[in-house]
């Protein structure tokens, strides 16, 4: 399983700049079995550690004492005084992620203790493998309509992408369903089990919504000179 570290966060409201300029993201820990820990993790590790876990697979999150041990460890037992939390590790999720809206930098993450007991939904990346015969030797165009699905099923037995092996589309009446994806066992995926996932359109109806684009762009650019002309004969 992929690790995470943290330390138990000191500072809070505007102090948190001062975190953020040191490349540091302010994030709390939160469950049904333990309470809200306000903890700081390094930037570079958090971005590394995303690209892999995502949002829908379980990381081990490592806490470790922070630079002030002592208020460390009182602010600790005091937020959860049956549980010593400090140099503790714990399988989470990275249940949301706030970001700059500039420059797309993490400002804040909440991370996720799920109950082992208690099943939880996440949205499941779908990847699409292989290649249609459909598409080489017919000529069609490969049409995902889904790129991901909400699953629900417990957060130790969440996949983080669901593989989905497109060479079984030999003709243009193939589909891929809901119903055909594989999962882990026990997890279930929220959608309708007839639902398309990815199948083949014919060269021809491509070229025929091409052709309709360009006439509804053609349209509305004589449109457009209409209403110019109009414009210009009331001045």
């Amino acid at each position: 399983m992929i690790s995470l570290k943290a330390k138990i966060r000191n500072k809070f409201g505007k102090q948190t700049r001062s975190l953020r300029k040191k490349d540091i993201i302010p994030a709390v820990l939160y469950g049904p079995e333990i309470k809200n820990l306000s903890l700081e993790v390094d930037r570079k590790e958090f971005e590394n550690v995303y690209k892999q876990a995502g949002g829908s697979s379980l990381i081990t999150l490592a806490i470790a004492k922070g630079e002030d041990e002592a208020k460390a460890k009182a602010k600790a037992k005091a937020s959860s005084p049956s549980l010593e939390v400090l140099d503790k590790k714990f399988s989470v999720l990275i249940h949301q992620t706030a970001r700059d809206s500039i420059n797309g930098e993490f400002l804040h993450i909440d991370f996720y203790h799920p109950s082992s007991k208690k099943k939880v939904e996440a949205e499941i990346a779908l990847v699409f493998e292989g290649e249609a015969p459909a598409v080489k030797e017919l000529g069609g165009t490969l049409e995902k309509e889904l790129q991901t699905v909400e699953v629900k099923g417990l957060a130790e037995d969440l996949p983080r992408e669901i593989k989905v092996n497109v060479e079984n589309l030999k003709t243009f009446e193939d589909r891929i369903l809901i119903q055909d994806l594989e999962t882990p066992k026990g997890v279930e995926i929220l959608k309708n089990p007839e639902e398309i996932v990815v199948h083949v359109r014919p060269p021809e109806t491509v070229k025929e919504e091409l052709a309709a684009e360009e006439e509804k762009g053609e349209e509305k650019k004589v449109e457009g000179e209409k209403v110019e002309e109009e414009k210009a004969e009331k001045k």
